[in-house]
């Protein structure tokens, strides 16, 4: 099952935590120091929550989680034939899990990954290094994103 990711930047972790708790009737799939993420049946949502005091409220990144590296490669082929430039991250360690991701940048500079987790992590992963402008005015680095 294919589902839209929305990556939160929050002030609070364990505030927004129990917000969208409420807000969606369900627990966190995955709870580390500084980062939550929720697997909502419906609607088919990836809600992920890092903390980031000073940019809560804005966006982080955005993203669709498919079933397989198969589907990411296939998507990046697509893209790459629509003519689309393409950041691939394949094996790569972000947000406690393995995954394959493809990055592609919107015209108004927000940055969307399509991903397949391959396996869960202890390690959050490779440092952020996206320092440009993200949507929702802020100038926090998005999550594991290349540059």
């Amino acid at each position: 099952m294919s589902r839209i990711q929305l990556a939160l930047n929050v002030d609070d972790l364990d505030a927004s935590i129990l917000f969208y708790s409420k807000l969606f009737g369900v627990d966190p799939a995955k709870r580390k120091p500084g980062y939550a993420n929720f697997a909502v049946d419906e609607p088919p949502l990836k809600l992920v929550l890092i903390e980031n005091p000073g940019h809560g409220g804005t966006i982080n990144h955005l993203g669709v989680q498919v079933d397989s590296s198969e589907r990411v490669h296939s998507e990046i082929a697509r893209l790459t034939a629509a003519e689309m430039f393409t950041e691939e991250e394949i094996g790569t360690t972000c947000c406690f899990a393995t995954q394959d991701k493809v990055w592609v940048t919107a015209p108004d500079h927000e940055k969307w990954e399509i991903y397949a987790v391959l396996a869960d992590s202890e390690t959050f992963g490779d440092t952020p290094r996206l320092t440009d402008k993200n949507p929702g005015g802020s100038t926090a680095p998005s999550c594991c994103a290349t540059s």
